[in-house]
């Protein structure tokens, strides 16, 4: 690896500006409480080990340079979370009204690591910023790849994981209030649509969510 220490800057410099994976942590930590969304940020890091290993594998750089295989990559994610927005606006009570309810967390976290393994974003993340730290001389390319992407994923998750607190306190006094609890499920279900869309949207120049 060339020059650790501006590594790790770039890296906190990156994790530490709010991306989609914070917006959907949160709203999880919002709407479903503070445990829901500290589960979806082991899920969403857990994801990230799924593409530290195809960046250290080369499989990465391969999906980039299929517009096939990105493609299918990119829709399948943005269908992912427009089922998840679907699944929240048509969330009701026993008495047919908007009910946002918190999920078993092993559901949680298994939508946390599918929102994160189909997010095209991470892909080109791995492919536009870790290559750069890459020292041919020092050999092993692959595993300095997964080193440094382990240490991102490492912040990445202590950032998660302080969005998901926040949040959920946040979340514990707005659901004491009837106003946000009628309008909870809609603006969980927008932030998804959003999500969704800018997954459709991905490009080369997208960084890390």
């Amino acid at each position: 690896m060339t020059n650790p220490p501006l590594f790790l800057l770039a890296a906190l410099t990156l994790v530490a500006i709010p991306g989609p994976n914070h917006l959907y942590i949160t709203a999880r930590s919002i709407g479903e409480g503070r445990r829901a969304g500290v589960v979806s940020a082991l899920g969403v890091e857990s994801g990230m080990l799924v593409h530290i290993g195809a960046a250290a594998a080369g499989l990465s750089a391969l999906v980039a340079a299929s517009a096939t295989a990105f493609g299918v990559l990119r829709y399948a994610g943005a269908a992912y979370l427009v089922f998840l927005a679907w699944r929240t606006l048509r969330a009701r009570d026993a008495h047919d009204a908007p009910l946002l309810r918190p999920r078993p967390l092993r559901r949680v976290y298994l939508d946390g690591v599918l929102v994160n393994v189909l997010n095209p974003k991470v892909v080109l993340f791995f492919l536009a910023f870790l290559p750069q730290f890459v020292d041919q001389r020092a050999g092993a390319v692959p595993l300095q790849i997964a080193v440094m992407g382990l240490v991102t994923a490492l912040i990445g998750l202590s950032a998660d994981l302080v969005y998901a607190v926040a949040a959920g306190s946040l979340g514990g006094w707005l659901r004491a209030r009837p106003g946000f609890r009628r309008r909870q499920r809609y603006a969980t279900g927008l932030v998804y649509l959003g999500l969704g869309a800018a997954a459709v949207l991905a490009g080369p120049g997208a960084r890390r969510a």
